[in-house]
């Protein structure tokens, strides 16, 4: 069976939570529901990405996804709560995977409801 370019990118992501972020055994059914609830995104380099180092991206994901998709209310826990996230992923760990962070997000927060609509 040829698998699809998703199946691809969702075997990335899995080693990633295995390898660089210690999760012995990721959740791969919601990690699929992550990266489907991402839309084409995930197929465009750039912003399948999520830059540690760049601020504006960082309030994005907490506005566009604790805040809208995951309905958390904004606070320093968001903003702590992605620090421990990409901290988990590994500073000096230039490509975070958006879903992965994401997938890790929604983990934190025991949010994985929000994707069973």
């Amino acid at each position: 069976k040829i698998m699809s370019k998703r199946d691809d990118l969702i075997a990335v992501y899995t080693q990633d939570l295995k390898e660089k972020c210690g999760e012995k055994n990721p959740d791969v059914e919601f990690l699929t529901k992550v990266t489907v609830g991402l839309g084409p995104c995930i197929y465009n380099n750039d912003a399948s990405k999520v830059s540690g180092s760049d601020q504006t991206e960082l309030d994005r994901v907490k506005q566009n996804f604790l805040i809208k998709k995951l309905g958390l209310k904004d606070g320093p826990e968001l903003d702590k709560a992605i620090d421990v996230v990409l901290e988990k992923y590994g500073k000096s760990n230039k490509s975070k995977y958006r879903a992965v962070v994401y997938y890790l997000l929604a983990k934190h927060f025991k949010k994985e409801s929000v994707y069973n609509k």
